[in-house]
Formats: structure tokens, C-alpha cells, sequence
């Protein structure tokens, strides 16, 4: 597949003023994503998300590693990647104290966007912004603003996107908007957030970043694969729950036992113990065994641990 993003050891090192140090944003990130592919980057906020945005986007230099935007390389050839991207920053990038559509048609001039007139009336009316766009953008909701900037991004008809924390602020009616908006979108997409749900219902593949490192990468059944995280059963059963707890005592294929209103949930060392398990169950009159999902969510916090 064509690789339409890609980093190379890419770092970001800031100094400070005070206590003179340097902080490091970005650790040596190695990453790749194919073209009409929607990649998502999970982080919790000031874990490197917007940093490595802005470099992918030309705003910031790296200060070591190579960067490249459809084959362009990000310090030489910037002038290359600019009309390649479109690129939303949250809620930002807007002017508050002119109105909404003024912001839309601001953008539009400076891109030289086509028919830009039929395009804003189109884009607002499916975003529910109609009515908003003579008022002045301070006095919009933050949801509002996002949804502004989202409408500003996809008016410039870019074939690659970066979207950082497009659903920020958002309520769960816009979000479940902006997630099938973005997820009909025949480009590439790279997505920041720290919304597990929103990655979980749109990325072919996913990224975890914290204090600057990438922590694992692959699609998201590989990430759950490769994440090691302790295999949950519960199992249910209302009657002697006492003695199967004092079997399962006497057994060294589980690390804990935790009993509950509905039964018992048991953590297995390895898949493999499943074999040793279902005999022991056999002797019981149990009404249901389930493996809970892995979460994306359940992931990140395990990783980062």
C-alpha cells in the first residue's frame, strides 16, 4: 500500500527559560499511514498529539528525523505539501469577533476556493449552522466552533486531512455527526484524541503516544493482540459459588478471583488455562461464561501504567 504519511525517528526537543532544561515533545516517532487510510494517534493531553500535527503540517520544524507528506519532505519541500493538507486544530484557527460566515469566506478567499458562495450555504446547512452565521463567532458555543472549524477544513478540498480533537466539547448528537461525516470521507485521514469511542468507531489503525514515545501501533484487533493484558472470564452462577472458589484455590492457572452479586470473575495467567478451566465449570451449575471486550480505553491505561 502507498505510504502517504511517514515519519522516521522524528524528535522534538524544546528549551526552557526556567528551570533551564530541555523538554523533549517527541521521541524518536516511527510511523506510516496509507493513503484513504483513517489513522488514529490516542494520547492524553500534553502527550505530543498537536506537537506531531503541527510538524506533519509544516507549522513546526522537527528538530531531528525525516518527515515526509506524499513522498514531499516537510523542511525542504513545504511549499509541495500545503496544498496537499487541510488541517483542524480543535476549535481554533477561527476569528472570533467576525461572524461565521465571514470566517468561512475569509478562508475561502485566501485558498482561492471555487463557487465558494454555493459551497458555504451547502456545508452549513447540512452542519446545522445556517442561522449562526451572522453572529459573531464569540459568542458561539464551543461545540458550535468546532463544527465551524470542521466546515473551514473540509472547504478546502484537501485529498489529506489532520484533525486534532475534531470532537472536542462536542454533545453525543453533533459527535455521532462529525464521526459519520468524517468516517464517509473518501481521503486520508490522520486523527488525534483522547476519545477512546471516537477511534474505536473510525481508524483502520492506532497509534498510543505518552510523554512524546509511541507505545504500540497496528490495527486494533493487533494492538489488543500484542497488548499481553490479563484474560477476565466471568462466569455466572448463583449456587455454590463457595465451593468452586475452593477449588479453583487449589489450582496455579489464575492470578485472582473476585466474587460478585452474579458470580465470580476469574483472571487466567495465559489463554492456554482456558482448558484447565472448563473441566472445573463442568461440575457446576453455571449460567453463562463471558470474556468482557478489550477497549481501546482499557488498553491505553494498561500501557501506560
Amino acid at each position: 500500500m502507498e505510504k502517504i504519511i511517514e515519519t522516521v525517528n522524528l524528535s522534538k526537543k524544546y528549551k526552557l527559560k526556567r528551570p533551564w532544561k530541555v523538554l523533549l515533545a517527541l521521541d524518536n516517532i516511527n510511523l506510516s499511514v496509507n493513503r484513504g487510510e483513517i489513522f488514529g494517534l490516542l494520547g492524553p493531553n500534553g502527550a505530543g498529539k498537536t506537537t506531531l500535527i503541527e510538524i506533519l503540517t509544516t507549522i513546526k520544524q522537527p528538530t531531528s528525523g525525516y518527515v515526509a507528506i506524499n513522498g514531499y519532505d516537510v523542511l525542504s519541500q513545504p511549499k509541495k505539501i500545503k496544498p496537499l493538507i487541510g488541517l483542524m486544530l480543535a476549535g481554533e484557527m477561527l476569528y472570533h469577533r467576525i461572524t461565521g460566515y465571514d470566517n468561512l469566506k475569509f478562508f475561502c478567499k485566501i485558498y482561492k476556493i471555487p463557487h465558494y458562495k454555493e459551497k458555504i450555504q451547502e456545508i452549513t446547512e447540512e452542519f446545522g449552522l445556517t442561522k449562526w452565521l451572522d453572529q459573531y463567532v464569540e459568542y458561539f458555543s464551543s461545540g458550535m466552533k468546532m463544527k465551524l472549524a470542521f466546515c473551514r477544513t473540509l472547504l478546502l478540498e484537501r485529498d489529506i486531512l489532520f484533525l486534532d480533537e475534531p470532537t472536542l466539547g462536542l454533545d453525543v448528537k453533533s459527535k455521532s455527526f462529525i464521526i459519520e461525516k468524517i468516517r464517509d470521507l473518501d481521503k486520508t485521514i490522520f486523527l488525534t484524541s483522547h476519545d477512546m469511542s471516537v477511534v474505536e468507531k473510525l481508524c483502520n489503525r492506532v497509534a498510543f503516544i505518552n510523554s512524546g514515545k509511541i507505545l504500540k501501533i497496528g490495527t486494533k484487533s493487533e494492538v489488543k493482540t500484542l497488548s499481553e493484558l490479563d484474560i477476565k472470564i466471568n462466569v455466572e452462577l448463583r449456587e455454590n459459588k463457595s465451593e468452586l472458589v475452593n477449588e479453583l484455590n487449589q489450582k496455579d492457572f489464575f492470578k485472582s478471583i473476585i466474587e460478585n452479586n452474579d458470580g465470580l470473575v476469574i483472571t487466567l495467567k495465559q489463554r492456554e488455562d482456558y482448558a484447565n478451566l472448563f473441566p472445573i465449570l463442568a461440575n457446576y451449575k453455571v449460567l453463562r461464561i463471558s470474556e468482557p471486550s478489550l477497549s481501546l480505553e482499557d488498553l491505553f491505561l494498561k500501557l501506560i501504567d
